[in-house]
Formats: structure tokens, sequence, C-alpha cells
């Protein structure tokens, strides 16, 4: 069954053509697809019955991206793009290297030839590619072999080879061929593979009405289908271009007071990976937008590209100045497409942002009132929840939680380092945090919740009500929240008799509890972790004759840390007002008890 994120954005996916990554729960890409329709594709993992790899790529994900593209063809090249650059685990067929995708190649040596290449090596040879349709590549090949002959044959002979009679070899097998003569091929050659293939289509389109209007039927499908394959493997791509420049593209999208920003990488004339960004704007989008281009390439280990495209609304002078590269606004063709591109992912992933906190509010408004029937009280919005930490009974705090309509409001959360109790007793400890809370709040007539959840059984429970109602007279429902032996949440316990409240798992109730459970927890033991370690330096510092209270919180404040003081020099800590005999000592003890504990 597919988790609550991924329902949720199931329903946002747009009816566009694109790539999607699965994620697994570390966020690391295990499988890239590419869709006609993103909706319809994405939605058939989930929604759909599987077996054998198909299953356990399923099971493994734990969220998902996607990247619009303008058409199918372009989201067909960037699949092998992020496949060859993320080497996903479950895409067995595009995974090694070469993508199974081939590459036409024009060969560097004295007499080239050209030729289908699954691999790109470091030959000097000129590559094209890689094509998505492998037939209509063998039949550009075989096109361009006819049109633009170059050598096909195994060299000298003595005598020329059948292709030379065919007219598709230059003759090398019998002749020296002028390095011009193959420069002019190549050339033609080089030119047609980079989109300029207009001449070659209306050569073809003649050849096919001729061969139509002489009643040759089988001869003109054959052209007809040879200038299908040419449009499908050399038509321009917005994803591979002909333009090898490095540059980075960026494009923004407002709205409702946020900006989403996108970053296109374009290396070896391909997307090769994409950034984005989401965050509320504080002053001028544009200027925010302006500011986060420059930034982008401080602190982040990112090399600079040759050149920056932005939207025209962008200064660019200022970026170029403070980078030191061109920026520009692209007006036509490719480069103002991946523009718009990187501005419709923009839109799309800001509005997803919209909508799942759109779902999230309902989730929440609908999980308080779902709490509040099971435990048949009557509708409120604000819930306090308590835990307990310490070690072996040392260092012991208390920590509260705050929740107002299903969300963490942390303004109000709470530390309490306990004063009455010096030993691990939950009843105790239970006690003197409901009754420092609650006092206080009633003294300053202030807000009481309409819940309280302990993080504990029946002891915690019954020592809470204890006070509320014996101590203090109040009457706030209180329950307590109970693990099962695998520490996860279970149910709740709630009445004067501790009865169990078994609350549906798939339930918006449930998901509440379990999140309350868990951030109070995180935050009790985050607080006892500062507490034990202050303590920590605290002792240690003690056990150094000539250092009282005051000293050891000079040097704390110096310092910062034990590490610090112990690393210090003699005359170092004689300037937080120490004696230079003190100090000694304190050097001593620190190597000693260093030299201990490294021996140990």
């Amino acid at each position: 069954m597919a988790s609550e994120l991924i329902e949720n954005k199931l329903a946002l996916l747009p009816d566009l053509p694109g790539c999607y990554m699965m994620k697994d729960k570390d966020e690391n890409i295990i499988y890239v697809g590419k869709a006609k329709n993103l909706k319809n594709r994405v939605r058939s993992y989930f929604k759909s019955h599987h077996t054998g790899k198909t299953a356990k790529l399923v099971s493994t994900i734990a969220n998902f991206e996607t990247i619009i593209t303008t058409n199918d063809k372009e989201a067909f090249l960037l699949e092998i793009t992020l496949i060859q650059k993320h080497r996903p685990y479950f895409n067995i067929r595009l995974k090694q290297g070469n993508g199974g995708y081939p590459y036409i190649k024009i060969t560097n040596e004295k007499d080239p030839q050209i030729m289908i290449s699954s691999v790109i090596k470091k030959d000097g040879a000129y590559y094209f590619g890689p094509y998505p349709n492998v037939y209509a590549a063998d039949e550009t090949l075989n096109f361009l072999q006819k049109t633009y002959p170059l050598r096909r044959c195994n060299g000298p002979q003595k005598r020329a080879c059948l292709y030379y009679h065919m007219g598709q070899c230059l003759g090398a097998c019998f002749k020296e061929v002028p390095k011009e003569k193959y420069d002019q091929q190549i050339k033609k050659i080089k030119s047609f593979l980079n989109g300029n293939v207009n001449s070659a289509k209306s050569l073809l389109t003649k050849r096919m009405n001729e061969a139509s209007e002489n009643m040759e039927y089988e001869r003109a499908a054959e052209l007809r289908d040879q200038l299908h394959y040419i449009e499908t493997t050399v038509e321009k791509q917005k994803i591979i271009s002909t333009d090898n420049t490095p540059r980075d593209i960026f494009n923004f999208y407002i709205d409702k007071g946020w900006l989403s920003i996108q970053v296109f990488f374009i290396r070896q004339s391909r997307l090769m990976k994409r950034e984005k960004a989401v965050f509320p704007i504080v002053n001028n989008a544009i200027e925010e937008f302006t500011s986060y281009i420059v930034q982008f390439y401080e602190g982040n280990n990112k090399v600079l590209p040759k050149e920056i495209m932005v939207p025209k609304e962008v200064d660019h002078e200022v970026i170029s100045e403070m980078l030191n590269i061109p920026v520009r606004t692209p007006q036509r063709g490719q480069k103002r497409d991946l523009i718009e591109m990187a501005y419709k992912n923009a839109r799309l992933v800001l509005e997803e942002k919209f909508r799942l906190l759109e779902l999230d509010e309902k989730k929440t408004n609908g999980a308080m009132s779902e709490l509040n029937q099971a435990l048949g009280i009557e509708k409120g919005s604000k819930i306090e929840a308590f835990d307990h930490s310490h070690i072996q009974g040392t260092d012991l705090v208390s920590a509260m939680v705050v929740f107002t309509e299903g969300l963490p409001n942390k303004k109000l959360y709470r530390k309490y380092k306990l004063k009455t109790v010096h030993q691990a007793d939950e009843a105790a400890s239970t006690k003197e945090v409901i009754r420092r809370r609650y006092t206080r709040l009633l003294k300053e007539y202030a807000e009481l919740p309409d819940l309280i959840l302990m993080d504990g059984g029946d002891i915690q429970l019954n020592a809470a009500r204890d006070v509320l109602e014996n101590e203090l007279g109040l009457e706030i429902p209180i329950a307590g929240m109970v693990k099962n032996d695998k520490h996860k949440t279970s149910d709740l316990i709630y009445g004067n008799q501790n009865q169990r409240v078994a609350l549906d798992r798939k339930s918006q109730a449930f998901y509440l509890v379990q999140r309350i459970q868990d951030e109070v927890h995180r935050f009790a033991i985050n607080f006892h972790r500062q507490v034990h370690t202050k303590n920590s330096m605290h002792s240690r510092l003690d056990s150094v004759k000539g250092i009282g209270p005051k000293t050891r919180n000079k040097l704390l404040k110096n310092f910062g840390s034990l590490k610090n003081i112990g690393d210090a020099s003699i005359e170092e800590l004689q300037k937080v007002g120490i004696s230079k005999s003190v100090a000694h000592t304190l050097k001593y003890t620190f190597q000693n008890s260093d030299s201990l504990t490294n021996n140990k």
C-alpha cells in the first residue's frame, strides 16, 4: 500500500510528458522512467498488481520526483541521461554506461568511416547521439553512406570494392583519396546530424513522389520510411543540443508570497542535473532570485559554467559582474525552450507544495475531530503532551510539546529540570512537572489545553490525574499514549478505569497521536542530552583542585568545551583569571584523564 505522502503526490501529477525518479527511504534514486503521460504512468506502479522485479521496486519506493518535458522524445532522451548519471539499481536495461542506445560515429583516421558505436571513447572521433530509436539510427546511417560516402571497405586491396561500384565508398581500396575530399563529405554529414536536414528531406520527398507517380509503391514506401527515420533520429532536440557550451539555466515562479526556483545544469550538450528551491519572499522577488543565483555558487563547491541563462526580468549586469561570466536571455530556439521548461517545472513544484499543504491541513483538522470522537470529549484544538528522560536515574528532565489544530506549535514547547526528584520515579516526576505547569497557568489566567497526553502507561496517567483533580481542581481530559513491544505507537488509555481506546491504524487520529508521541520523545531526549553533556563538563572541572563554580563557568564561557580547555596553553588558561599553579594542575588532570581514556 502506498504511503500517505505518495498517495497525496499521485493526486497532483500532471497529464504531461516527462521523466520520473523513484527514491528509497534514504532519498537514493533507485529507478528512472519516462512517460507520455506522467499521471497515468506513475499511478500505475501503485494502483496495479505487480510481480517479480516491479513488485520489489514498488515495495522499496518511499518518494518520487518528476521533471516535465515538452514531448515524449525529449523525455526519452532525458531518461537516458538520468540513468547514465545516477545508475539506478532497478534500471537493468539501460544501466551499463552505453545505455543500450547507439551513437553515430565518424572515425578519426587517414581514411575515415561512418559507423554505429555503442560507447564513446576518447579517440578524437566525432560522436552524435545517443539515439533512442536503434532501427532509425541504422536506417539513417544507411542513408548517409549512400548520400555522403566515406570509406566502407577495409582499405588498400589493389582493386575497387563493391561499395565503390555502388557509389558508397570513395575508393580508398585502390587509390589515394585526398583529405580535402573526406573533409567535404564529413562537413556535410556533421551538418546533417546537427539537424540541418531540409535539403536531404527535400531530396527524399522528391524521390518518393516520383516513385509514387511511376506506381513504384514499394520504393515510395521505403523512401517514406527513410524520411521518417531521419526525422526521428536527427530532428533537433531540446534535451540533447548541438551546442557543447557548459551552461546553467535558472527560472522561477511566484505565487502567494512564495518563490519557486529551478536550475538546469547543461553539460556535454545534455541536461545532466536539476536542482530546486522553494522559500517565502521577504522583500522583492526578483531581487531574491538574483541573490539566490549569486549565492548558489558560494560555499557549495559548484563549478561556474561558461554562461548562465535567466529570464528577461532579471538584472543581467549584476549577476555577470558578481560571477564574472556572461548572463543571457535566449530569444528563440532550443535555449528559449529550456528556459520555458524550467519555468514550467518551477510552477509545478510550487503548485504541488500548496496542494500538499492544503491536504495536510484537511488531514490535521480531520485528525483532531476523529481523536475527540474516539475519546468522547467535546471539540478541542489544543493538546499538551509530556515525557521524561534520564540515564540510570541521573540528570532527570521532563519536556512538553504543544499541538494546535493538529500541528506542532514550537513556540509553546517547554523544558523542565526536575527539582524535587533525584532518582528514577515516574510517578514523582509526573507529579512535579504537571504541578509546575498548571499551577503557573492558573496563576497567569492563561489558556488551558483541551487534552493532555502522557507518554507512558498507568503510573504516569494516574499521577497526572491525581495532581490535576485532587490538588488543582482541574477537569482537563487526560490520556496515556501506549507503545507496543516494538516501541511503536499502539493505543491510548483513558477514563477513570484507564480503559484501552483502540484507534484505527489507518485513521488520521492514529497518525496524529503517533506524531505527538514521536515529537515529545524527541524533544525530551534532546533536552536530556544537553543537560547531561553540561553536567559532565561541570563534574570534570569540579574535580580539579582550585577551581570553584565561578572559575568553572569562566572557563566554559571562554573556551566553549572541555576539549578546547584541554587543548589550551598554560598562558591561555591564565588569561581567564586562574593562577599558574592551578593552570598546571588543570592541564595535568586533563592529560592524565585523556591518557587513561585512550588506553582503555
